[in-house]
């Protein structure tokens, strides 16, 4: 058979978030490098998205690649029903000495979205197993959690899951406490605990900043009042903090800049420092109690064929190492200043609706004329117009978001700048 990588990728390949009947055929991706990825035709791209997200440390890392190497070269996957590995155990420890003092536990899956279905499966079971069932969940408007069906639920509901609507169970969505609207939000989850405080399971959220909603950003104060109200009802709180984690706003999780603190993390993408799939949700002692019993059908049911796979654990090792050098929360801080920078430098253009920044995230809001919309006409225009200049941008339709690997370049991120103002210039308002 003759024929080249995109072609064989057309004929047999259906790719994620793409109508593949309109959309152009992709770029063949052949290596990574540091903070870029090198195309089979010999184009290099600067990564300004981590690659979805997930990448802290640059591509084909040396070191993680290592211990990957090493773990594969010892124990490569073992059931986690019955047996444990040296790897997971460590793991486990490692991040809960970075964690909240109160989060006791670590429950592995395999991704994002299963580490959110673990916690709001884990925060349901919670009451039935105290003999209390709630099955409602509240929710920030606009969130996104995941594609399964129970980190459907607690995500706005749109588009992407209206064909599923009748099959996802009821949440009550509370404005996002973005400024102006901290009151509200407030008022909002008081009038929830009055009228079903007895239904309520959990109040699920991604703190600091709504990443598929555009980048929404807003202050810890709110967030705190909200926890607070939650933890005065006797409620279950659930920090998603899938994209957030790991250093992406500045500390090196997003609830360290509260004062309050949930009952149950979800994480993934940066855990293995975008080596593979992998994911965790924590929770506190008073959480895992609730599952232990002489009675077998209060165990946790939940669970699959990889869990805490010996081979993501030692990623995510090697990068948990790499994150706390000082060399790397320096990066961090070097890029939030340049993000803060930028950020004032081209706030007043003409073309620029508003401009946000939280640690290494930086995002732009098109100035169009219209809402803000996923489907919005300019974002393939955007897109295409980085690509042309090798940088990949995967806007959320008139918004533009940074939030590249930590070993970026501050001369690496000012030509992404410079290409920012170029394409202002370009798409002006």
């Amino acid at each position: 058979m003759n024929m080249n990588l995109i072609e064989r990728d057309s004929r047999y390949v259906w790719h994620p978030y793409t109508q593949m009947q309109t959309t152009p055929a992709p770029i063949g991706i052949v290596r990574g490098e540091g903070a870029y990825l090198y195309a089979g035709d010999g184009r290099k791209y600067f990564d300004a998205v981590a690659s979805w997200w997930v990448n802290l440390h640059g591509h084909s890392h040396s070191y993680i690649a290592e211990k990957v190497s090493e773990q594969l070269r010892t124990l490569e996957h073992a059931m986690f029903a019955g047996f444990t590995h040296p790897p997971a155990v460590d793991l486990a420890e490692r991040l809960l000495e970075v964690l909240p003092s109160d989060q006791a536990k670590v429950f592995y899956s395999d991704d994002g979205s299963t580490a959110v279905e673990v916690a709001v499966k884990m925060a349901m079971q919670y009451w039935s197993n105290k003999g209390t069932p709630r099955n409602r969940l509240i929710a920030l408007k606009d969130a996104y959690h995941g594609d399964t069906f129970g980190a459907m639920s607690v995500s706005s509901r749109s588009t992407f899951t209206a064909p599923f609507s009748p099959l996802l169970f009821e949440v009550d969505f509370i404005d996002v406490p973005v400024k102006g609207s901290e009151e509200e939000a407030l008022e909002q989850l008081r009038r929830i605990m009055l009228e079903r405080e007895d239904e309520i399971a959990a109040f699920i959220f991604e703190p600091l900043v709504q990443g598929t909603a555009g980048m929404v950003m807003y202050e810890p104060g709110p967030l705190d009042q909200l926890l607070k109200i939650c933890r005065e009802h006797g409620i279950l709180t659930i920090a998603d903090e899938v994209m957030t984690g790991f250093g992406r706003t500045g500390k090196l999780f997003a609830c360290n800049y509260l004062e309050q603190q949930p009952d149950i993390f979800c994480f993934s993408k940066g855990i293995t420092g975008g080596t593979m799939a992998f994911g965790a949700t924590t929770c506190t002692q008073q959480v895992f109690d609730a599952f232990l019993s002489g009675d077998k059908l209060k165990t946790f049911f939940h669970g699959h064929s990889f869990t805490a796979n010996p081979l993501a654990c030692a990623a995510s090792l090697a990068s948990l190492d790499i994150l706390v050098e000082p060399e790397t929360m320096e990066s961090i801080a070097r890029i939030s200043r340049q993000h803060e920078a930028f950020a004032g430098k081209i706030a007043g253009h003409r073309s620029v609706r508003q401009v946000r920044c939280r640690g290494t995230i930086f995002a732009l809001e098109w100035e169009t004329g219209d809402s803000t919309s996923y489907f919005s006409g300019l974002r393939d225009k955007l897109y295409n117009f980085f690509l042309e200049n090798g940088i990949i941008m995967r806007p959320l339709g008139n918004i533009i978001y940074i939030m590249p690997p930590y070993c970026s370049t501050e001369e690496e991120l000012d030509f992404v700048y410079q290409t920012i103002e170029l394409a202002l210039e370009k798409f002006s308002a």
